[in-house]
């Protein structure tokens, strides 16, 4: 899938799982449920590391062009080393190790480790990058045509602004991890989460994704999960912009509602 449409599923994820957080009796600070999503999307962005041409390879000018390039060579290095005999020869490292369920949770966790032994420091470049990443996605066109500089600006005010709100006592620094010194340890769950999303969106288009590596299936250890070949479609096709875009965005706002208790 695109960009906007990734953003967008990894945003509605995020208000789903407040909602059922809400159900379980474990209801979100608003301001959770909001920087969630927002991470949630900058971080259903992220696997495309892999890609020189993504969204993602643009959001920080040669710093994130340069981290693209290293993070190809590395995936395809880690895909020689593991294929088996099914699996395809590949020239580059796109879909392969940064959409699998071990880079999620490795990047999930790598964060919650920063939030909670970096401080506040730590905790405001997570919130930035992320945030310029969900803009990025979610005003994709917008933030084409505008100046990275103002994309950027735009980060960091909302990261501080939005820290300030989470640090206030009850907002939700220390949702669901509440023990001292676990202040902000859940900062790592709405990136796993999009990135698990992301994996799940691009299983859904003509290529697959090997989300399941380094399990086996078959003769190959990349195999391209995906539905029956016909329920496939391709990247930035009707499908994804006329039906699954707008799904996203109910299925968000009904997540959203249920969250905050609205219905």
């Amino acid at each position: 899938m695109m960009g906007p449409a990734h953003s967008l599923s990894g945003a509605a994820a995020w208000l789903g799982v407040g909602a059922a957080a809400a159900a379980a009796g474990h209801t979100m600070p608003w301001p959770v449920l909001v920087v969630g999503a927002l991470i949630s999307a900058g971080a259903a962005l992220a696997p495309d590391l892999d890609h020189k041409s993504a969204t993602i390879s643009r959001a920080f000018g040669p710093v994130s062009r340069t981290v693209c390039e290293v993070v190809d060579k590395l995936s395809h290095a880690v895909y020689k080393a593991t294929r088996l005999r099914g699996d395809s020869n590949r020239n580059g490292g796109h879909r392969t190790l940064t959409h699998t369920w071990v880079w999620a949770v490795l990047i999930g966790a790598g964060a919650s480790a920063l939030a909670i032994t970096g401080g506040r420091w730590a905790v405001l470049a997570i919130l930035f990058v992320h945030l310029v990443l969900a803009v990025e996605g979610l005003l994709w066109r917008a933030a084409r045509v505008s100046s990275d500089v103002l994309v950027w600006l735009l980060g960091a005010t909302s990261a501080w602004i939005l820290a300030g709100f989470l640090d206030k006592p009850g907002n939700g620094a220390d949702w669901l991890f509440s023990d001292p010194g676990q202040e902000y340890l859940w900062l790592g769950l709405p990136i796993v989460l999009g990135a698990l999303v992301h994996d799940i969106g691009d299983a859904l288009t003509v290529s697959g994704c090997p989300i399941l590596w380094p399990i086996p299936i078959g003769r190959k250890r990349w195999y391209p999960v995906g539905p029956p070949k016909a329920m496939r479609f391709r990247a930035g096709s009707w499908v994804e912009i006329k039906v699954l875009m707008p799904v996203f965005m109910i299925l968000g706002g009904v997540g959203a509602a249920a969250a905050l208790n609205v219905i």
